[in-house]
């Protein structure tokens, strides 16, 4: 009998299915997840609040009655309203004045506690603390000290020797409430004194050392060492005091409210009485998006000269 010599037939190895949900999948999940509330308040509050406002400024509408498109008639009557241009010159103006001032003063804190001093750490903490008492309070603080007849400042200045006719109404004045505004602006100098006083400490010490080598002076070694090295944290703090600067809103309501004869109005004070006192919310809406495009342009061209000035490790960007 002949004897089968066929190999028996093996069935083909059976594929296993990746399973969907992986290690790296499971990972990536799980960061989706954890970012989820932040992503989703952003676009329910913040972008949906955006997209909605650049509708509203489109209409004539106070929310509660019938609304009417308008096109772009808002922002054709903004350029015709003497309050929205005086808005705009206060505001343009308190930035031009504060943004240079503040920054060479808490830059020259900075340089001063950079110094071997006696306790640095309480110093730091001396001149950093104001800048973590709110709007308000400092708003309130700054009443009684630029008070005209009681106030801290003038009766400094009436023991200096400045007659008391000569002394300034600060906020209750029309040529000094823009500058009283200014004023109180220094009082959060040390949140810039603080970038800038971590940009000193990480300079190297190399760099001075080879200065010196060279026969640099004092002033040769700021100018050519510290202040190129600086650069970076003075192009981020002026990008950042720039639009802080733009939505100044707190100092002017509590103060003088845009007075005396609207030498203090900013844009965001006059937003609030469109929106919040008038009702005009279109209108509002369309003063919103001329500051967003104005910080934008502002912020850009900063951005944009960074180029030549800005330095990043010894390398010109």
């Amino acid at each position: 009998m002949a004897q089968d010599t066929s190999l028996p037939t093996v069935a083909p190895p059976v594929a296993r299915r990746r399973p969907w949900l992986t290690q790296d999948r499971r990972e990536e999940l799980t960061a989706y997840l954890f970012i989820a509330p932040w992503l989703i308040g952003f676009l329910i509050f913040t972008l949906g609040a955006m997209i909605f406002s650049l509708w509203l400024s489109f209409l004539d509408t106070d929310l509660l009655s019938k609304s009417q498109f308008v096109g772009p008639n808002n922002y054709i009557a903004l350029f015709n309203d003497k309050l929205f241009i005086q808005s705009l010159k206060v505001t343009t103006l308190y930035t031009v004045l504060t943004v240079p001032l503040s920054t060479v003063i808490a830059l020259l804190i900075a340089l001063m506690l950079n110094q071997k001093i006696v306790l640095p750490g309480v110093f730091r903490v001396i001149y950093y603390l104001p800048a973590l008492v709110t709007g308000v309070a400092v708003t309130i603080l700054w009443g009684w000290v630029l008070n005209p007849d009681s106030g801290l400042l003038n009766g400094f200045l009436v023991s200096v020797g400045v007659p008391r006719a000569n002394l300034p109404r600060w906020f209750l004045s029309e040529q000094w409430a823009l500058p009283s505004l200014v004023l109180m602006s220094l009082w959060g100098a040390g949140a810039n004194m603080l970038l800038y006083l971590a940009g000193l400490q990480s300079v190297p010490t190399q760099l001075y050392e080879a200065a010196r080598i060279d026969g640099a002076n004092n002033w040769q070694q700021f100018w050519n060492v510290t202040l190129p090295m600086l650069t970076p944290t003075i192009f981020f703090n002026l990008v950042l005091n720039v639009i802080g600067s733009y939505q100044v809103f707190t100092q002017a309501y509590l103060l003088t409210n845009g007075g005396p004869n609207n030498a203090t109005l900013t844009m965001v004070l006059y937003l609030f009485r469109k929106s919040f006192q008038q009702f005009y919310f279109g209108y509002a809406s369309a003063i919103a998006w001329v500051l967003f495009l104005i910080i934008l342009v502002f912020t850009l061209s900063v951005v944009r000269s960074s180029d030549a000035w800005v330095y990043y490790e010894g390398n010109r960007r």
